[in-house]
């Protein structure tokens, strides 16, 4: 299947919905953090210089289908205008007059914000009446928010059955960058999968079994591996009902042929907390009434020689506690000489989900990957194999 691309249409004169994430974190209404806002800057600005009406569609916070002014997109509208440097209107609903009246109004490379599509609970259930209704806004339908394509919506998939259905720059960015890594990689293929339980991932792991050369597991994840083969974890968090998942997990490895890489040595501490008192000891040797809460040293220079042999590099979650002093070591190490191996040997690295771009901030990697998904639930579907409805509504069939 080839993805629509919006480089594909004609879009000069036209009316261009475009579904952006501007879901972005807001205090007192000031918007914190304007990553997903400068995501969208890309497909507006291209939109703006073709001669597009473009206006945008997003989703914000978890109103359940009731208008409330601490959920309005009003303040982002107002972002944009400073982040674009030029005038962004805004109209209090995303359909009826206001929508249409505002459209109505708009000249060629304008932009408009429509107010947040989840005041109306038809958005979530992709009721197909509301799917229609926002379809009659636009000629053109654009989406640009992957973090969104995991849920069929009405503004992220029910809409694209109704015009013509193209993928933004932003959206083509992640899906190349991913089918780069997991469909069409250069090998060997390691996958880095940290985090705290294997009961979130079974399904990214069983996945990634098929698709890499080389799985290391890291984080309190592996504890459950290491009492799966009847080591002793003291008092580490681990999930005992998942012992046989994890013992067939390692046995679908031994038969794909992909190489498991478990640590052989971890930091352990007696509580948890920063700068608490801690050794590092062999896997097999955790005493009772500790906590595993990082990898060690030996296990952190032989992941580093599993990256040397490797051309491609996918990473999900973090290897230790890493928000707590001393317990980012591996972590912080890890990340720190992977970056290097970009850098020096044109190591092809891809990350994100959950914790994994605060774990790469901490160590101040994170721009030194190839790239790094901010798009949490959409990517881990996608690294499980998942079709993704928001993204198969822009695939023609070759």
């Amino acid at each position: 299947m080839t993805l629509r691309r919006i480089e594909d249409a004609s879009v000069e004169g036209k009316r261009v919905l475009v579904r952006v994430d501007f879901n972005v974190p807001m205090q007192d209404g000031k918007i914190t953090d304007a990553t997903r806002v400068r995501a969208a800057l890309p497909t507006i600005e291209y939109l703006k210089r073709n001669g597009a009406k473009v206006i945008l569609l997003s989703h914000f916070g978890r109103p359940k289908g009731q208008r409330s002014e601490a959920e309005s997109l009003q303040p982002v509208a107002d972002e944009l205008a400073e982040q674009l440097g030029a005038p962004v209107a805004f109209a209090d609903d995303c359909m009826g007059s206001p929508a249409s009246e505002a459209i109505a109004a708009m000249e060629a490379g304008q932009v408009l914000v429509l107010e947040n599509t989840r005041f109306h609970a038809a958005e979530e259930a992709n009721d197909p009446a509301f799917a229609l209704k926002l379809a009659s806004l636009g000629d053109l339908y654009v989406n640009d928010a992957f973090s969104a394509a995991h849920r069929a919506h009405a503004s992220t998939e029910g809409v694209a059955h109704h015009l013509p259905a193209y993928a933004g720059l932003a959206l083509q960015r992640e899906i190349d960058h991913l089918a780069q890594a997991l469909e069409n990689p250069e090998r060997p293929v390691i996958a880095i999968v940290g985090g705290a339980k294997v009961s979130t991932k079974i399904e990214l792991l069983t996945n990634l079994l098929d698709k890499v050369d080389r799985l290391f597991i890291g984080g309190a994840m592996a504890n459950t591996f290491f009492a799966a083969k009847g080591l002793e974890v003291g008092a580490s968090l681990v999930e005992r009902d998942f012992a046989e998942t994890a013992r067939s997990i390692m046995g679908k490895a031994a038969n794909s042929g992909c190489e498991l890489i478990l640590p052989t040595d971890v930091v352990v501490a007696r509580e948890f907390a920063e700068d608490a008192e801690h050794k590092t000891v062999e896997t097999d040797a955790v005493p009772a009434g500790w906590m595993i809460l990082d990898c060690g040293p030996a296990t952190v220079d032989a992941l580093a020689d599993a990256i040397d042999a490797s051309k491609t590099l996918i990473w999900n979650g973090p290897l230790g506690a890493f928000e707590t002093r001393p317990f980012d070591t591996s972590t912080v190490e890890a990340a720190r000489y992977a970056a290097g191996r970009i850098k020096e040997s044109g190591l092809i690295a891809v990350a994100g989900g959950g914790d994994t771009v605060s774990a790469l901030n901490h160590a101040g990697v994170a721009r030194d990957f190839t790239f790094v998904s901010t798009a949490g639930g959409a990517f881990l579907e996608w690294m499980e194999g998942k079709e993704l409805p928001g993204v198969a509504a822009l695939m023609d069939k070759d």
